[in-house]
């Protein structure tokens, strides 16, 4: 069992990644917005943090970057989720430090893979 952090604005998306997870049987929370985020990661020590790029008032990749910045959360899987899953979308997020980049829409088989591969690392 893992604990995740859902950096997700979508309450559809949310609603089924919750349901994932919860089925397989991480701990999990969810913040809609990227205000804070920083500091509720700092809290919860998630070892996933599955976040979204487009967000309503910071954007993911600025997240991604204040989380890479801070050497305490140095060990902090990131999978970014984004709808624009063009190529430089995912090249921006491998160079900015994510663990990994996934395309919505997704399959939950193929988020599972990833969630799986990130805790093994």
């Amino acid at each position: 069992m893992a604990r995740i952090l859902v950096i997700e604005d979508e309450d559809n998306i949310a609603i089924a990644l919750e349901f994932l997870l919860t089925r397989e049987g991480h701990e999990h929370s969810r913040i809609a917005s990227g205000a804070g985020a920083i500091d509720t990661i700092r809290e919860m020590r998630p070892e996933v943090v599955l976040l979204d790029i487009m967000l309503p008032d910071v954007s993911g990749y600025q997240i991604l970057q204040d989380l890479r910045a801070d050497g305490d959360l140095a060990g902090t899987h990131v999978l970014v989720m984004t709808a624009r899953g063009a190529e430089v979308e995912r090249r921006k997020g491998l160079a900015l430090g994510a663990d990994g980049f996934i395309a919505k829409p997704f399959e939950l088989s193929e988020l599972r893979a990833e969630i799986s591969r990130l805790l093994s690392a």
